[in-house]
Order: C-alpha cells, then sequence, then structure tokens
C-alpha cells in the first residue's frame, strides 16, 4: 500500500505530543494550577487537531487523487467520507 502522508513528519509531530503529555502528568505531579494544566491540555489537543489535518491533507493529495485517476470513483468517495467522519470526531 502507499503512503498517503510524509510518514517522518507525522511522527516527528506525534513525539512532540508525546512530550506535551510528558509536561502535563509533571504538571499535575507538581500540583501545577489547574489552570496552566487546561492550557496545556488545550495546547495539546489543538496539536492533535492539526496532526489529523495534516493526515487528512496527504489523505486527499495521494489517495483521493489517485483512486480518482484510477477510475475506483465510488470507492475513494467513501473512503473520503470515512476519512472526514473520524477527522470531524476529533473534538
Amino acid at each position: 500500500m502507499k503512503q498517503c502522508m510524509d510518514v517522518e513528519a507525522v511522527t516527528n509531530r506525534l513525539k512532540r505530543i508525546e512530550g506535551q503529555v510528558r509536561g502535563l502528568i509533571r504538571m499535575i505531579e507538581e500540583d501545577k494550577s489547574c489552570e496552566e494544566i487546561l492550557i496545556q491540555i488545550g495546547s495539546t489537543k489543538s496539536a492533535l487537531h492539526k496532526t489529523g489535518q495534516v493526515i487528512l491533507e496527504g489523505h486527499l493529495h495521494h489517495c483521493v487523487l489517485d483512486g480518482l485517476r484510477e477510475g475506483k470513483e465510488d470507492e475513494t468517495i467513501k473512503k473520503l467520507y470515512s476519512a472526514i467522519e473520524q477527522f470531524s470526531r476529533i473534538v
């Protein structure tokens, strides 16, 4: 199967997010204020959302275009719909 995304870029983003989550754990262990923790949670959530956008963009530029060029319109549209539905659940 072909790669529909820049694996290195997505992996790097996820590693940064992993660091943010470790930072959250440290903040909780160090009894930081709820406001500070919530700000960091918001930043982490935004980073995950942006990662989803990057993956969806790759899906559009590679998988969807390839599927359409190969004449697999119905299958491609179903997969695109599924990807958009999954992405929309990231709230």
